[in-house]
């Protein structure tokens, strides 16, 4: 998978490139991204194409909670977290729901992987619970619907059954977050009671 500025500093012309598309030889993913037509795409090859597309984002929500295995919904798109400074990019396809995290949240709980040759950003399991509290609490003051709460608690309780988050991790990330009180601790004092 190669971004066409890549293929440009390798000294293939633009042209080179469209011949190539044209004669089958070469795939094109999204605008400027394209990879070889019998390449082995990885179950996450969504992932990896956001992170060649939007290489300072990090995949978080429920595409992390799905890459991380903690979740049986598929999401409909990859979803990315940007900081609070950079611009929103506009991409077509593949489907990408882009959302901004603020400053203190945007570089913490971040891990590497690598997916088919591409370094993918992530959220840890602790912090993609914390942020999906978050989202569901101000889902749940807006719509008044609780099922995003429901949602993320099924899904702490299977990352603390599995040992893919601690509970002292995840209160860290909730205090940070400031929804530890009143929205997290609850219900984490009751799934731990519990084992």
């Amino acid at each position: 998978m190669m971004r066409l500025a890549e293929f440009l500093q390798e000294g293939i012309t633009a042209a080179t490139i469209s011949r190539m598309e044209q004669k089958g030889t070469l795939n094109q993913l999204s605008r400027g991204l394209y990879q070889l037509p019998d390449a082995l795409l990885d179950s996450n090859h969504s992932l990896a194409v956001a992170a060649k597309l939007i290489p300072n984002g990090v995949i978080c929500y429920d595409s992390a909670l799905a890459f991380h295995e903690l979740t049986d919904r598929i999401p409909p798109y990859v979803w990315i977290a940007i900081g609070p400074r950079d611009s929103r990019p506009k991409i077509a396809r593949p489907r990408i729901q882009i959302t901004r995290f603020g400053p203190k949240e945007f570089d913490k709980g971040i891990k590497h992987y690598t997916i088919e040759g591409i370094s993918v950003l992530i959220y840890t399991p602790a912090k993609t619970i914390v942020d999906l509290f978050k989202s569901a609490q101000r889902q749940k003051a807006f719509y008044n619907a609780p099922a995003g709460l429901a949602h993320v608690t099924q899904a702490m309780k299977d990352a603390l059954r599995l040992r893919k988050a601690t509970p002292s991790e995840i209160a860290k990330y909730a205090a940070e977050a400031g929804i530890w009180e009143k929205i997290v601790q609850p219900r984490l004092e009751t799934l731990t009671l519990n084992t």
